[in-house]
């Protein structure tokens, strides 16, 4: 089933798959390692597998391998110049690592913060302007008004044309709007059949087991309401059901669920993968997965996924499955 993102309904030329580049830059999270050739050349095979499926929207965040992540991705664009003006390029920040005022990490949300990450990242990818930039998650200190600040900054500027959140209800989003004019257009969030909780929130309304749910009620409710694009991170479940993770080792019901998988792929002649991802996308809230994996296989398998037709009664047979449970 095709459906349009809302992404789409604001006029941005939005793709279903986004490739998240949380795993290029090498190995080092802290930055110090200078990028090798191999760490260019696996950022150009990603990118050349993920445009090779259809993907032109690519995710970063300011704190991937501590800005290693967006250099990799800026050799790419250097050596194509073109393919700037051809994709769709969001990052985020707000989490902030441990530096010369602190050694620990917190969330910083305030103008000046937002500011100097902001340069940072242009800085970084060798580019003008985002297309898309994210809080990455949220600051129990944030001030809408400095939020609202500093969007105004950048937008006049035309250092970023449009602005969402990552890891926020809907009230914490409403919040933020009591300051910021722009409309929030993207809030991403973890979803899988694996961290189901999204839809079980639903469900368990009034039932004793929604204490152990952790996924705001009446997000994905509010987000369809207000148009916000849904961007699901952790899509492939890190590979809890495609054996990057021992499933030997699993519980029994996430090996219950991988046979389940397997048996829709060899049904519909594809891969566990694309039909990971095709369960987020019968959602009819139109949600965009975030591939993260930075192995090109991996992401070449996930090609099928916009295209594969899951009926209702496929859709809950899976989510049953995860949910090692029947419905209430």
């Amino acid at each position: 089933m095709s459906r349009i993102l809302p992404l789409q309904k604001r006029g941005l030329a939005a793709t279903p798959l986004i490739y998240g580049c949380m795993g290029l830059g090498g190995a080092d999270w802290s930055g110090r390692t200078p990028l090798s050739q191999a760490d260019i050349k696996e950022a150009h095979e990603a990118v050349d597998a993920a445009l090779s499926i259809g993907i032109h929207f690519f995710d970063h965040a300011n704190i991937y391998k501590s800005g290693n992540a967006e250099k990799a991705f800026s050799y790419v664009l250097k050596e194509r110049p073109s393919l700037r003006s051809e994709i769709l390029l969001q990052s985020k920040c707000g989490i902030r690592f441990a530096d010369e005022q602190a050694s620990f990490t917190r969330f910083d949300f305030s103008k000046e913060y937002i500011l100097h990450c902001v340069d940072g990242i242009l800085q970084r990818l060798g580019v003008d302007y985002l297309d898309i930039l994210l809080l990455h998650r949220p600051d129990p200190l944030v001030e809408p008004e400095e939020v609202a600040a500093a969007f105004d900054i950048l937008q006049q500027a035309g250092k970023v044309r449009w602005f969402g959140v990552s890891n926020m209800s809907g009230s914490q989003i409403e919040f933020l709007k009591t300051a910021v004019v722009q409309p929030i257009v993207v809030n991403q969030l973890e979803m899988s059949l694996l961290h189901h909780d999204f839809v079980n929130v639903g469900i368990n309304i009034n039932r004793q087991p929604a204490i152990g749910d952790i996924f705001p009620e009446g997000t994905i409710e509010y987000c369809r309401t207000h148009n916000i694009q849904i961007q699901a991170w952790g899509p492939l479940a890190q590979g809890a059901y495609t054996g990057a993770q021992n499933l030997a080792e699993a519980p029994p019901v996430v090996q219950k669920t991988a046979a389940k998988l397997s048996e829709y792929a060899e049904k519909k002649h594809t891969t566990v993968e694309s039909i990971l991802i095709a369960w987020l996308l019968r959602h009819p809230a139109g949600i965009q997965a975030v591939i993260g994996t930075r192995n090109k296989e991996r992401i070449l398998a996930c090609k099928d996924a916009a295209n594969i037709e899951l009926s209702r009664e496929e859709w809950y047979d899976l989510w049953i499955t995860a949910r090692g449970e029947p419905m209430p």
